[in-house]
């Protein structure tokens, strides 16, 4: 250590030619010298030390963002389909409509256009050998109910392959809408199902109670069923005509689906569907469904009706990962409840005026 320094400060003395090496050369010394020899004996200068430092941490960044994109990932989860023959069961949870999301506005339950998709890719399938279509739901809109329906019964044309709906603890509505052209309908045991009918929803009138209150409203249209179902004015008898039109042809629609899938007379349709909810044991005698029993039970009906034995079963599920909403997610309060009665009354307000005409069981949507 002490001929290091003595050869620094002989360095240092004289700043510009060295003394001869033991091989006679001579240096030119500039200013930066001696941190250039230092270099040489192994020494690192602070500047590089820190960009040596800052490159490894971004290496190890760049194979960590490598290695864990899938936990990173952003996106619905796709669905791996055999090379062999298999079942599909396709998964309908929830409400049966467009647009479902979380408290993130990223997809969440039920997503239609993926649905008639994945039953696409199902379609162009020669290893899919038949169809379960698992439903867990109150219903939904009048236009996504049928759009299933027909993706279903182009699925059976195109295919030939068997279509079993498995109910599960509710099947309520557009959920059984979509189940009439199934080959063989099983709903569990628990099961609601049933509640065959069209509703738009309750319109809500308030103006008697803003009159009470000293507030008076004006609508412009160009018509005076313009704004009709508006809550701040009462609905005529015309209005409510033009309604119940709307609704009597979508319950037409509807019973008429269950007639031809069920295989019944459209009078006896007709007469048990009211609107009400059915147990399992109610629609079995009703001729609403053909047994009553688990999903498993209805896969080993199908492998051994359509000698399907050996076939893989393939979860056709939508499922959307999110690394922000999944690690954020519980830090977002959640409401328990209205903060008064009028927040209370302005959001059923702003609820029932978004409600289209749908085959949805109120009851038992969330």
């Amino acid at each position: 250590m002490d001929n290091e320094n003595d050869e620094k400060r002989a360095w240092n003395q004289n700043p510009h030619i060295s003394e001869p090496d033991g091989s006679g050369i001579r240096y030119y010394q500039s200013d930066n010298a001696w941190g250039a020899k230092a270099k040489k004996k192994g020494k690192s200068h602070p500047l590089r030390n820190s960009l040596i430092v800052l490159g490894s941490i971004v290496a190890v960044l760049v194979i960590l963002g490598v290695s864990c994109s899938s936990l990173l990932y952003s996106g619905y989860e796709e669905v791996k389909l055999p090379s062999d023959n298999y079942i599909a069961t396709v998964y309908f949870e929830g409400t049966i409509a467009s647009g479902n999301a979380d408290s993130w506005g990223n997809p969440a339950g039920y997503q239609h256009r993926w649905t008639l998709w994945e039953i696409d890719r199902l379609i162009g399938d020669s290893n899919n050998k038949g169809l379960v279509l698992y439903i867990d739901s109150p219903g939904g809109g009048v236009y996504e109910c049928d759009e299933l329906y027909f993706k279903i019964m182009e699925y059976q044309d195109k295919t030939k392959n068997p279509v079993y709906s498995s109910m599960a603890s509710m099947a309520a509505s557009g959920g059984y809408y979509i189940s009439a052209p199934a080959d063989k309908i099983i709903a569990n045991r628990n099961c609601w199902t049933g509640s065959i009918g069209v509703t738009i929803g309750t319109l809500i009138d308030i103006s008697g109670f803003l009159e009470n209150h000293g507030i008076k409203t004006t609508t412009i249209a160009s018509g005076p069923n313009k704004a009709m179902g508006s809550y701040f004015d009462p609905v005529s008898d015309e209005q409510e005509g033009i309604f119940q039109a709307l609704v009597n042809e979508a319950y037409d629609q509807f019973t008429g689906i269950v007639a031809e899938g069920r295989n019944m007379d459209i009078d006896k349709v007709r007469e048990i569907s009211d609107g009400r909810i059915y147990t399992a044991a109610q629609a079995l005698d009703n001729g609403l469904i053909d047994a009553i029993g688990t999903y498993d039970e209805a896969l080993l009906d199908m492998k051994a009706e359509y000698d399907l034995h050996g076939c893989e079963v393939v979860e056709v599920r939508y499922k959307y990962r999110s690394f922000l909403s999944n690690m954020l997610g519980s830090a977002i309060p959640q409401n328990t409840g209205a903060a008064s009665d009028a927040a209370a009354i302005l959001k059923l307000l702003e609820k029932q005026s978004k409600a289209p005409v749908s085959y949805l069981c109120e009851m038992l949507a969330e």
